[in-house]
C-alpha cells in the first residue's frame, strides 16, 4: 500500500479504523510506549488510541501506536524479589551450558554455547 504524507492524516479514523496522523505530527495527549516509559508511565491495559504512519518508498509504511497519557498508570516499582529473579535470569543467559563458566556476555541462541566452546582453536598447530 503506497501512501503519501497527506494520506496519513485521518484524525477521525474513517480510513484506518483508529485516528491516524503523519509521523511527528501527533497531537498532545498521546504517547508511544517508549515515551510513556520515559515519563515513568505504562499503558496500563488501555487499547491503542491512535497511530502515526511514516510512508516509505518501496515498503509498507512504518506505524507507531499511541496511547492516551491521561489514562496511563505509573510503572510498577522494582521489588527486591523481582530484582533477585532478574539477576538470576541474566546470570543464566551468560552461563555457557557446555563449560559452565560465565561468558561475560549473553550467549547467542544461534550458537547455544559461548564462542570459546563453539569455535575451539586447533591446539595441535
Amino acid at each position: 500500500m503506497r501512501l503519501t504524507l497527506a494520506d496519513c492524516f485521518d484524525p477521525t479514523g474513517e480510513r484506518f479504523g483508529i485516528p491516524t496522523f503523519p509521523w511527528r505530527l501527533a497531537p498532545d495527549g498521546y504517547a508511544t510506549r517508549r515515551q510513556l516509559r520515559a515519563r515513568g508511565l505504562r499503558p496500563g491495559g488501555q487499547d491503542v488510541a491512535a497511530q502515526v504512519l511514516r510512508p516509505r518508498r518501496r515498503r509498507e509504511p512504518l506505524a507507531a501506536y499511541l496511547y492516551r497519557v491521561d489514562l496511563a498508570r505509573p510503572v510498577r516499582p522494582m521489588t527486591p524479589g523481582r530484582a533477585v529473579a532478574l539477576a538470576a535470569a541474566l546470570t543464566a543467559r551468560r552461563t555457557c551450558p557446555v563449560c559452565r563458566t560465565d561468558a561475560g556476555y549473553c550467549i547467542p541462541t544461534s550458537l547455544g554455547m559461548c564462542a570459546t566452546c563453539a569455535f575451539p582453536t586447533n591446539r595441535a598447530a
